[in-house]
């Protein structure tokens, strides 16, 4: 399986040369998202924090269950067609994203291995903690999600990722 990430501002060309089935878009709440036409498309507004913060938005525990929901509907479809998910930046939100996706459609144990798969796709992954640490008690991970994007680390310094597929079996 893949799934592609991408920044915001490559999500036409991707949509155009790679025809997702589903789009994820995970943009903060004044944020303008894409127009998705003709695809499945769910877009949740929170801010890419990971603890509070006045007058910003949090991702929650219902944001994770709802990106969940969302992967099992695009694997239930098995039209064969990618999955998008993307961010502003494609950095954080995103990557988290598809991250925790990963781990929701993997055994138990590959944590550590798609980490490692994330960042050899992508150098600037920077996984957002709080929605890696919502995910990993949903999917009873035992803090093996955590510790493998904390293992990770800060990913090298990017104002905006490149699109990249995050592979796995």
């Amino acid at each position: 399986m893949a799934l592609i990430v991408a920044p915001l501002s490559h999500v036409p060309a991707v949509l155009a040369g790679r025809k997702p089935s589903h789009v994820l878009t995970l943009l903060g709440p004044e944020a303008e998202g894409p127009v998705c036409g003709g695809v499945r498309h769910l877009s949740l507004r929170f801010n890419d924090i990971t603890f509070p913060m006045e007058g910003l938005t949090p991702p929650t525990a219902d944001t994770v269950r709802a990106i969940l929901a969302f992967g099992d509907e695009w694997k239930l479809a098995a039209t064969g067609a990618p999955l998008l998910v993307h961010c502003f930046a494609g950095i954080s939100r995103s990557t988290a994203a598809a991250y925790i996706l990963a781990c929701a459609f993997s055994p138990p144990g590959r944590e550590q291995g798609l980490a490692r798969a994330l960042r050899a796709a992508s150098p600037s992954a920077t996984p957002n903690g709080l929605m890696i640490a919502f995910a990993d008690g949903m999917l009873a991970r035992e803090g093996r999600m955590v510790t493998a994007v904390q293992a990770l680390g800060r990913g090298v310094f990017s104002a905006e990722g490149v699109p990249f597929d995050l592979v796995f079996d």
